[in-house]
């Protein structure tokens, strides 16, 4: 049986790319491997939406059924961006791995990628910005001083901004995919962006600082009648307990925090897990 026609192809590749600019995330499963005789062709391919509903076939029966589910569980299981080899048996058995008259399926999950604002092009910004374009993120840099914040300074960002802080955050589409972070030179800056973005809906949003001082800053929010369960969720101090101390290990805990967030970690030592499992 052939695969899916050019009008559902086409429709499905433009909606990958909705979901890729900001619309709702996608999962795609597209037949890689099939043996002779499959009721599921090589290259068919099956859209999935949040909402359960489907563009595309796989042939139909037990297959798609699987294969649907597990669509339907990797737009919240699976990393963003990223595919996923899965196995079946002819008749929508899942396997483990791929054995002899498999069916190959690659699933992935399209989205907006997800973006890290760094306000603050100090050594710890700079270090950030290095360390998130690293694994993946759309890196926005602002700062208020054209020494710091320009693209010879930062070539791994996607956006260098030197202006008003307050004034550039604004202009900025902060969403349910863009991690803030708040390391600027001073207690001010830090202040005025904080009340900046606490209320933007961001996925994540934290800033440097001492318990005293980031103690100091939500209470002048709180008595500014900013919403406390949205200070309640700032990430401050900032970072993972791990003793950091130069700017470079500042920035690895603060992005490990960012990255137990983004998915779901708990931020133990993994360490820890295999020695309870000895145990048991």
């Amino acid at each position: 049986m052939s695969g899916n026609d050019g009008g559902v192809a086409e429709r499905i590749a433009a909606e990958v790319v909705a979901a890729s600019r900001g619309g709702d995330p996608v999962a795609v499963a597209t037949v890689v491997r099939a043996p002779d005789g499959a009721e599921a062709a090589m290259g068919a391919k099956l859209l999935v939406r949040h909402d359960g509903t489907r563009l595309g076939s796989l042939a139909g029966g037990e297959l798609e059924e699987a294969v649907a589910e597990d669509c339907l569980a990797a737009l919240t299981q699976l990393p963003r961006n990223q595919a996923e080899s899965r196995f079946y048996s002819r008749k929508g058995g899942r396997l483990e791995r791929a054995a002899p008259d498999c069916i190959e399926v690659l699933l992935e999950v399209t989205e907006r990628p997800a973006s890290l604002l760094i306000v603050g092009a100090g050594h710890v910004g700079h270090s950030l910005a290095v360390l998130g374009a690293h694994v993946g993120f759309a890196v926005t840099v602002i700062d208020d001083r054209q020494a710091f914040a320009n693209e010879e300074r930062f070539p791994m960002a996607d956006r260098v901004i030197c202006g008003d802080i307050i004034a550039e955050i604004g202009k900025i589409d902060i969403g349910e995919t863009m991690y803030v972070v708040l390391v600027s030179r001073g207690h001010k800056q830090d202040e005025d962006g904080l009340r900046a973005v606490v209320d933007s809906g961001a996925a994540y949003v934290g800033m440097i600082g001492s318990r005293r001082r980031v103690g100091t800053v939500l209470t002048h929010l709180a008595r500014e009648g900013s919403d406390r369960a949205a200070l309640e969720r700032v990430h401050t101090p900032v970072g993972l307990d791990i003793g950091a101390e130069t700017p470079e290990e500042i920035a690895v805990s603060i992005l490990g925090e960012i990255i137990s967030v983004r998915r779901g970690g708990g931020g133990g030592n993994m360490s820890a897990l295999r020695r309870a499992k000895i145990g048991e």
